[in-house]
């Protein structure tokens, strides 16, 4: 009974072959179906909803170019650092890509991060280079046409531009730029060897973010020429605002797992050396005493006349 049964199967299958064979004789025009082809429908289907829900997810979270850039960046053979071609690949960015950037830092997006939103696909040093030369200058020339605008038209001043300003302005705004973010990338390099973190941030991502984060105040120090206090003041106010909540949206993400206050305490030195930088600029390029304006006075002593300097 047991070899009947077994062979039962192969039997069924002989008949309908012989019966498709028949068939096939009989019209040669028609067409058969394979019985093993609905099997493996289901099963390329099933795979081409989860790619693409994968891929939705990875729309929604920003994940999927940046991964895929971190991928392909492995694969890629870098050259060494003493060649021009290393540094070549920071400045590979066009323009395009700067001022959607640019317009990301003046803009931010509340709940958005700067560093997988604009950066992480190619972060380049190209954007925050010419950033920081700018300001140098538009601090450095707005300064002396502020001392300028103030004591025109006044007899005893006697206008002399200060190019010092520049290299003050330039060690000051290159050395934010580049020491604030090594330490910051030191910490959190730190911190990331005892608490897990999901969010990680390389140096030169650190330093893009607060390259672009200066743009804003480029306009602002254009503006800072008017001779009104209270005008500058809310003219700063607005850009620390801005260009700090980047710096909060991007860098919170990085220590939120940690301990409670150090992650607050890590933002409020960010927001802080950041509001330092504008009111130091503000207050010594703008709000500085002037060393040029000569008021003879009599000396008691011998009757001469000598030039004091006002404070």
């Amino acid at each position: 009974c047991t070899a009947i049964h077994s062979a039962f199967p192969q039997l069924l299958a002989a008949e309908e072959f012989d019966d498709a064979a028949n068939l096939l004789a009989g019209n040669p025009d028609a067409t058969t179906i394979s019985i093993d082809e609905p099997s493996e429908n289901p099963k390329n289907q099933y795979g081409l909803l989860q790619d693409s829900r994968r891929e939705e997810d990875d729309e929604l979270l920003g994940t999927d170019d940046s991964d895929k850039t971190e991928l392909l960046a492995g694969q890629k053979k870098s050259a060494p650092f003493w060649t021009f071609e290393y540094y070549q690949t920071f400045f590979d960015v066009d323009t395009y890509q700067v001022l959607d950037r640019i317009k990301g830092s003046v803009f931010p997006i509340p709940g958005k991060n700067f560093v997988r939103l604009y950066i992480r696909s190619n972060p380049d040093l190209y954007g925050p280079f010419w950033i920081c030369a700018t300001l140098v200058f538009a601090i450095a020339i707005s300064g002396n046409l502020s001392n300028f605008f103030i004591h025109l038209g006044k007899p005893a001043y006697r206008y002399v531009p200060e190019f010092r300003k520049v290299s003050i302005a330039a060690t000051a705004i290159y050395a934010y730029a580049w020491l604030v973010p090594l330490a910051l990338w030191g910490f959190l390099m730190w911190r990331n060897s005892k608490v897990m973190n999901i969010v990680s941030y390389s140096f030169l991502e650190i330093v893009c973010v607060y390259g672009y984060s200066l743009f804003i105040y480029i306009p602002t120090a254009i503006l800072w020429i008017i001779p009104q206090k209270a005008v500058r003041w809310i003219l700063v106010m607005v850009a620390l605002c801005l260009s700090g909540s980047v710096l909060v949206m991007t860098f919170w993400p990085a220590v939120r797992d940690d301990n409670r206050r150090i992650a607050l305490a890590t933002m409020v030195t960010v927001v802080l050396l950041h509001a330092l930088l504008a009111i130091g600029c503000l207050a010594y390029f703008f709000d500085a005493p002037d060393l040029n304006v000569l008021i003879p006075t009599a000396a008691a002593q011998n009757g001469t006349i000598v030039a004091t300097k006002t404070q």
